[in-house]
């Protein structure tokens, strides 16, 4: 299954990934932001609904200075009370929201798929280690707030997210740290692990799971 999964990641199609019954819960659609349209961004907003999320290692996040969201919050006393955790336990791997300069207004299935586009090519010249080339694309052509927000991946020993789930998909496919993913949703709530199942197969699409994933790896699910 991890097999056909890396395949069709590799050539731009949709993996969905569930993490666990006593996480999230949740299985999410991941494309690879490398080769991201607006078709896929529709698809992400329509057969998935989530919000539509990129993701990136902590090594890109730190090379271009980004700071998460809950420790722009500490400093303000009348705001700090929200750092909270959420009810899986985990805190959240939030940093800012971008547009790329290039946009309209930055939400239609065009701009957020240029948005991405171009956020790609910003890990992908700092993943060649070409950091200085990638900061000053970041700074010049992206503007905050915008509507496509950056996920930092943390650490896999201590955060198992779908943000680092899709990431290690990424990274065992052979490509670089970069994401684009949203929930899955059904009427009303989430959808089911079941439920993804047969979506998966009507439409011919590899789900797979955090343990798939973490024994691919070589990475014990206990740790």
């Amino acid at each position: 299954m991890l097999e056909e999964a890396i395949r069709d990641f590799r050539s731009g199609r949709c993996v969905l990934i569930y993490d666990w019954p006593d996480r999230e819960n949740e299985v999410d659609m991941v494309y690879y932001a490398g080769l991201i349209d607006s078709h896929k961004i529709y698809e992400l907003r329509t057969e998935a609904g989530g919000l539509i999320c990129f993701g990136t290692s902590g090594d890109v996040v730190r090379a271009l200075g980004l700071p998460l969201i809950r420790d722009l919050i500490s400093p303000h006393e009348s705001l700090k009370f929200l750092n909270k955790k959420a009810s899986y336990g985990d805190t959240s791997p939030f940093t800012i929201w971008v547009n790329s300069v290039d946009v309209h207004t930055g939400i239609s299935d065009r701009d957020r798929a240029k948005t991405v586009s171009r956020l790609h090519e910003v890990v992908s010249l700092i993943s060649r280690g070409r950091v200085d080339d990638g900061r000053r694309l970041f700074y010049n052509e992206f503007y905050a707030p915008g509507h496509v927000p950056i996920l930092a991946a943390g650490d896999l020993r201590i955060r198992r997210g779908h943000t680092e789930l899709a990431l290690l998909l990424s990274r065992i496919s052979g490509l670089s740290p970069s994401v684009v993913f949203a929930e899955m949703l059904s009427y009303g709530n989430s959808m089911s692990l079941e439920e993804a199942r047969r979506y998966a197969g009507r439409r011919g699409i590899t789900l797979i799971t955090g343990d798939d994933l973490l024994k691919a790896f070589r990475v014990d699910s206990n740790v």
